[in-house]
């Protein structure tokens, strides 16, 4: 007898936001078949069983249409999941919760072009130097602060690290790409950023409101995570 597909048989594992090296990124969860987890209950227990910053499930792979969780909350817009979704399915658009987003790929990065005011809400915290954000220490649960400083302003380098502050398991963000674009909106200019160990994303803006956000992904799997653990 034929058996349906479970979660585990169609989850892939990506880093998204890769460093130069090919290291670091954040990781993503995407689940191929959304149909394997078909509401909202067992999608958030599944993003909470990973434990990844998000996981995605794709409900139509030609339209694009997607359905984004955190270990704790649905979210209608982030950028690593985008990003890296994007990519795995080489889609031209994608259609989660806010709207159409399109995407491109210029062979080294993947990029999303996005409103900036899709973003949940962040701390956009600057500091004085790019050592001050290094030795900051994770703070105790609160609100989403990005932590951020210059490393070279004339050039739009910045250096950054991302505490989601919500108590749920993931007390860093490797990569955020939806701060990234806050703090591009806020700043009115493409940047360079590193962020948590290593991760790089870019960021440009774009006509009438819109930026667009970059970086590299490659494929974690199969060394993913066990569903049974």
């Amino acid at each position: 007898m034929k058996q349906h597909p479970t979660a585990a048989d169609v989850l892939e594992v990506l880093a998204v936001f890769c460093g130069p090296d090919g290291r670091h990124g954040n990781p993503l969860g995407v689940v191929r078949d959304g149909r394997t987890c078909p509401d909202e209950a067992s999608r958030q227990a599944l993003a909470k069983q990973l434990g990844y910053s998000e996981t995605v499930f794709v409900d139509d792979p030609e339209r694009g249409a997607l359905d984004i969780y955190a270990p704790g909350e649905r979210l209608p817009f982030a950028g690593h999941p985008l990003v890296g979704t994007a990519w795995l399915l080489d889609l031209e658009v994608l259609n989660p919760p806010v709207g159409e987003v399109w995407a491109r790929d210029d062979g080294e990065f993947t990029w999303i072009t996005a409103r900036p005011e899709w973003a949940p809400p962040r701390t956009l915290r600057q500091y004085a130097s790019a050592a001050e954000v290094e030795a900051l220490e994770v703070p105790p649960p609160g609100s989403w602060i990005y932590a951020w400083a210059w490393e070279d302003e004339a050039a739009g380098r910045v250096r950054a690290r991302g505490f989601p502050g919500r108590g749920d398991g993931v007390p860093e963000d490797e990569a955020t790409g939806a701060a990234a674009l806050l703090l591009t909106a806020a700043l009115g200019r493409a940047l360079n950023i590193t962020q948590g160990r290593g991760s790089q994303l870019l960021t440009a803006p774009g006509p009438d409101g819109t930026a667009e956000l970059g970086g590299r992904v490659r494929l974690l799997s199969p060394g993913r995570r066990s569903l049974t653990r």
